[in-house]
């Protein structure tokens, strides 16, 4: 029987390492800056006037970061909603969806590119206890930007039942990059 000395079990831990599957690179890893800006809202339910508490506590960060002429955004949206809604099959909203933005920083704010991103399910899902508390990283959007670009982050949520469609909510955009 051989017997595995120190370094013989390191270079074996080395090998099964190199065969490992390899890691996913983070944003910050694979060379990316991320320069990102969080603002919150206090948000009414339209369809509801009763007694209990309606208001969603909404944050939003939106971050950007730049590759040559190429510029990427993320959005992250954090939320604490009432808990007054049933726990289960709740209908609050028809529908709920974050739209990342990649804008030319200047007069008017042009945009270059923009994504939706669902969260209707997410923001209706609860605990056994009713919370309804959560948090979403939307994928990163990329496209080509000249200088001075800015990730940029809306809310648009529409109401179950309360005959007004979407309504947007702007929320502060990364720095430039």
């Amino acid at each position: 029987m051989k017997l595995f000395t120190y370094p013989s079990l390191v270079a074996a831990a080395l090998a099964g390492a190199v065969g490992a599957a390899p890691a996913t690179a983070s944003p910050t890893a694979a060379g990316l800056h991320f320069k990102c800006s969080s603002s919150t809202k206090s948000i009414d339910d339209a369809a509801y006037s009763g007694p209990w508490p309606d208001t969603w506590e909404v944050t939003v960060q939106v971050c950007a970061a730049r590759s040559g002429a190429t510029v990427s955004a993320y959005a992250t949206v954090s939320w604490d909603g009432p808990g007054f809604y049933s726990t289960t099959n709740a209908t609050i909203f028809d529908g709920a969806k974050i739209r990342v933005q990649i804008k030319q920083a200047r007069e008017g704010d042009p945009v270059v590119v923009e994504k939706d991103f669902s969260l209707k399910g997410r923001l209706e899902a609860a605990t056994s206890s009713g919370d309804r508390n959560g948090h979403y990283r939307t994928p990163k959007i990329s496209h080509r930007a000249g200088p001075g670009a800015l990730g940029d982050g809306v809310l648009f949520v529409d109401w179950h039942k309360d005959g007004h469609g979407y309504r947007g909510y702007d929320y502060t955009g990364s720095p430039s990059v």
